[in-house]
């Protein structure tokens, strides 16, 4: 079996929304290697502690950190360390007995007046996991995600495991695969309790300001420090290819599923 952790970047509204793009980003984690990536995590924040001040406890949250927001702003962190502390946390993950997707909407792309954006990109997301863990012999997973979005997702995956309509590469016509290999209804977990979900909110951050760059649609704060460019981001995920599902898509270097494909 394998542990599926979300969280995500930016605002699920539409057509009102708060941000242009909203990212959904998966950790997907084998169930019997669980601890020993837990351990690995927690080593990793034990150093972070002693070279930066870091408290142990103390949640990573990627846009916060690096923007220099409540609760870091106190730790006076410099933007050269804050950069240097997602840096390290790319190359951590990229080493441990993990899998990730990430998907984003692109809301000025859309053509229709309605759209349930989480619903899209949860879908897609869902799907591409059931398409990598079919060789698996672990190919059962269990989602679970911060308390908020819970309610929209499990409707969301409950539906797929009735009536799944999925793209085809070689029709105009959808087909139908049901998704067979989730199990239970999403699970609600706090995010400054799991390393997990921590991880797969960095990659939503950082997918987020890649594609907002990519596509010229949004821009990051004026507060971001100078060490915060695209060119940073794009080392960040350099670093984190071993563990992207580069085939969820053939047209994005990191395997981005980007929703619509194109404007």
């Amino acid at each position: 079996m394998h542990l599926v952790y979300y969280d995500e970047s930016g605002d699920d509204g539409f057509p009102a929304y708060a941000s242009p793009l909203f990212v959904l980003s998966a950790v997907y984690c084998p169930a019997l290697d669980w601890r020993e990536n837990f351990d690995i995590i927690a080593g990793f924040k034990r150093q972070l502690s002693k070279d930066f001040n870091l408290p142990f406890q103390l949640e990573i949250h990627t846009r916060e950190l690096l923007l220099n927001k409540k609760p870091y702003a106190p730790l006076r962190l410099t933007g050269a360390e804050r950069t240097e502390i997602v840096m390290r946390f790319c190359q951590i993950a990229a080493q441990l007995s993990l899998r990730a997707i990430s998907t984003v909407v692109i809301k000025p792309w859309i053509k229709k007046s309605e759209f349930p954006v989480l619903n899209r990109a949860l879908s897609y997301s869902v799907n591409r996991i059931e398409t990598d863990l079919q060789g698996s012999s672990a190919n059962r997973f269990l989602i679970i995600t911060d308390d908020g979005r819970v309610a929209k997702m499990r409707a969301t995956t409950r539906r797929m495991q009735k009536i799944n309509y999925v793209p085809s590469q070689y029709d105009s016509t959808p087909y139908q695969r049901d998704i067979r290999h989730l199990i239970e209804d999403p699970l609600p977990k706090d995010s400054k309790e799991s390393y997990f979900i921590q991880l797969a909110d960095m990659l939503a951050f950082l997918f987020y300001a890649h594609t907002a760059h990519v596509t010229g649609l949004a821009s990051l704060p004026h507060r971001s420090p100078p060490e915060l460019n695209q060119n940073f981001i794009v080392r960040c995920l350099e670093l984190l290819k071993p563990m992207l599902n580069l085939k969820a898509s053939s047209t994005h270097p990191y395997g981005l599923v980007r929703i619509p494909s194109n404007p």
